[in-house]
């Protein structure tokens, strides 16, 4: 079985926010699969879809993005999954905007909500999906940045790398990942 977790904030709040790309993702393709509901159990909404490939776990994590391993971490027990079969969709600051980048392991970057995957999990050896969004060039504050909505004129950007990295989720279920972030990563 497969895990893909998107990371982002609970809310309506933050619904639309840069830090909420993942579960925009997660969303994506649970309209790709035809997944009406999840459930909400261990701190987390999940939906187990039976895929051709084989079994996949949908997650978003309701425990705000700095303990986001507070959810994951009891998933993976309870559904007996191996760190290298979980794929994190996350946002990241350091790639421009609609730029993915797939990793097979690494430290959190700075991330708080991969730090408390790392830290849960006990490993950086699982598979990411970064999902760039760009760094403020205002003077608004990484914090303010990240919770606040995309603009208009960047909303193309933004429905296009969902789309593509809600392929690269696909792709990963079947495939293995190091095949699948080699023909990503090339595009990049």
């Amino acid at each position: 079985m497969k895990m893909i977790v998107g990371l982002g904030n609970p809310g309506r709040k933050y619904e639309s926010t840069r830090h909420n790309i993942g579960f925009r993702v997660i969303d994506e393709l649970m309209d790709r699969w035809n997944v009406t509901s999840m459930q909400s159990k261990m701190n987390g909404e999940f939906a187990v879809v039976h895929r051709p490939e084989g079994k996949v776990l949908l997650v978003k994590p309701m425990t705000y993005m700095n303990l986001s391993g507070e959810c994951v971490r009891p998933l993976m027990d309870y559904y007996s999954i191996e760190p290298k079969d979980v794929i994190v969709l996350y946002d990241d600051l350091d790639l421009p905007l609609g730029r993915l980048r797939l990793r097979q392991r690494g430290s959190a970057g700075g991330h708080n909500g991969m730090k408390s995957l790392i830290q849960h999990l006990g490993t950086e050896r699982f598979s990411r999906i970064r999902i760039g969004i760009d760094r403020p060039t205002n003077g608004m504050t990484i914090v303010d940045y990240v919770l606040a909505s995309f603009r208009k004129d960047e909303e193309d950007d933004v429905v296009q790398v969902i789309q593509q990295a809600a392929d690269a989720c696909e792709e990963s279920v079947g495939r293995p990942f190091l095949e699948v972030m080699n023909t990503y990563n090339q595009q990049s």
